[in-house]
């Protein structure tokens, strides 16, 4: 109970600490309406209408700071939290003014607006390191045991390691020990980790955590992901989940076509001058086509040419595959630019446009990967029952070198819980991605460019195993 009791006392701590950020740039937006745009609009608002425009505010604060995921102390590491809350903040400031100027039926006076944003940045940086340090000093790293089964927890261990200030791994055990030294290890700790344990052992582990009020942190097989995506049902007074397995509803469909339809055309126009000067760039480079083409996979196993703006020479991969380097010479200098920027992927625009991707899905894989994959992975399948997406939910919570089993946990979670507020999350997870990397973009591209080397030197390998008079030639 007492372990109930801390937890609860945590959430508590968190609610009075969003409250007080959100007060505070409440605050901040009140002292600026009132001294410098209340009286300032052609047709000046009474005292109601002064109100609701704070309240809106409010609401966008925490629309976007939601969204972004800045609102999660202790769950995010600080520099995360401080670049989703001033993301978040920027963008309500700038809706914000655009709204005033709405209602003034003009453009208003920006600098207000310039420096209540400066200000609530430096109210922001005083929240995250005050919150953060007391939040762990009052709570400090849980300590932990994991319980691993058919395979070693090391690559889990190794990422929760790099929060130390969150976990405290203090021990292993193995599933094959015995379930009374298992339970008593158990008990000498805070929480517990399962990992690759198999399901009726599990299960029992789960019941047991569960009546002792110990916190589990499970890493979820592909069915736990399927149960979730299940709907509820009753027959009688029996309750039932439903697994159904065939992607999105038509509705589903019809909206995400629309909006991709919307989304592709609005940013067609909008980029078109910065996609003019990138394809005049790269002709005046080396005089070579302006646009990359490769085949990748799309719904239900189709194949398409993805389109890229050519970030390489010409004749890059005329030997297969290669490893990237850092310093590649191939990478061209208007190459290189476009990848800092990313904008070698804009002409994807015409892809969603053509109904070969989408705004938001799984990423759009080579057909050789995805044929490698699916020997040890025959599920990877799984993820082809919608459009591949220009972006995803594996490419804004994953790394560039998240390993092609947990991608495809993150792409069928996307799948199994789709809606369209979780895909603008997700556009909006995108922005700050893109804003405030944790990895490059080349260094995404460096790790795929390996996984062909290593998938050709593989097949090579298998060509000389089956014909080895080839082996002298």
């Amino acid at each position: 109970m007492m372990k109930t009791n801390r937890d609860q006392y945590k959430r508590i701590f968190s609610f009075f600490a969003d409250v007080l950020l959100v007060g505070l740039y409440a605050v901040g937006f009140a002292w600026v309406w009132y001294t410098c745009y209340s009286d300032a609009i052609l047709l000046p608002f009474y005292r109601r209408g002064n109100w609701v425009m704070i309240l809106i505010y409010v609401i966008l604060v925490l629309l976007f700071s939601r969204s972004f995921g800045g609102m999660k102390i202790g769950y995010l590491k600080k520099t995360d939290m401080l670049y989703s809350q001033l993301l978040s903040i920027v963008c309500v400031n700038f809706l914000t003014y655009l709204q005033i100027s709405v209602v003034n039926r003009d453009f208003s006076a920006v600098l207000p607006m310039t420096v209540l944003t400066v200000v609530d940045i430096a109210v922001l940086l005083c929240w995250v390191v005050c919150t953060n340090k007391l939040y762990f000093h009052v709570y400090p790293p849980r300590r932990l045991v994991v319980i691993y089964g058919e395979r070693t927890a090391a690559e889990l261990v190794l990422k929760m390691s790099r929060r130390v200030d969150k976990y405290m791994i203090c021990e292993s055990v193995s599933i094959s020990e015995s379930e009374d030294q298992i339970y008593e290890t158990i008990q000498r700790y805070e929480g517990v980790i399962l990992c690759e344990v198999s399901g009726a052992v599990r299960n029992d582990l789960i019941k047991y955590c569960f009546a002792q009020n110990i916190r589990m942190y499970i890493a979820p097989k592909l069915s736990d992901i399927i149960l979730r995506g299940a709907e509820e049902i009753r027959l009688f007074d029996t309750p039932l989940l439903l697994c159904r397995n065939y992607g999105l509803t038509f509705e589903q469909k019809l909206g995400k076509r629309i909006f991709d339809l919307v989304f592709s055309v609005l940013f067609l126009v909008i980029l078109s001058p910065i996609m003019l000067l990138c394809a005049i760039a790269i002709k005046i480079e080396d005089g070579g086509p302006v646009l990359f083409k490769q085949v990748r996979l799309t719904v239900g196993g189709k194949r398409f040419r993805v389109l890229k703006f050519r970030s390489m020479v010409v004749d890059a991969e005329k030997y297969g595959p290669q490893l990237a380097r850092e310093d590649d010479v191939r990478i061209t200098r208007v190459g290189r630019f476009m990848r800092k920027c990313r904008i070698d992927e804009l002409p994807q625009l015409f892809n969603i446009l053509r109904g070969e991707m989408s705004v938001v899905g799984p990423r759009p894989e080579r057909p050789e990967l995805a044929q490698e994959y699916e020997k040890d992975m025959p599920e990877f399948e799984f993820r082809l029952q919608v459009k591949a997406g220009l972006t995803g939910y594996a490419q804004v919570t994953g790394l560039y070198d998240t390993q092609p089993y947990d991608k495809l946990k993150m792409d069928l979670m996307y799948i199994e819980n789709y809606s369209m507020f979780l895909d603008l999350r997700i556009l909006l997870m995108t922005l700050k991605t893109a804003l405030f990397p944790s990895e490059t973009n080349e260094e995404a591209e460096l790790h795929e460019m390996h996984e062909m080397q290593e998938l050709q030197e593989r097949l090579q390998k298998q060509e000389h195993e089956h014909n080895p008079d080839k082996r002298d030639q």
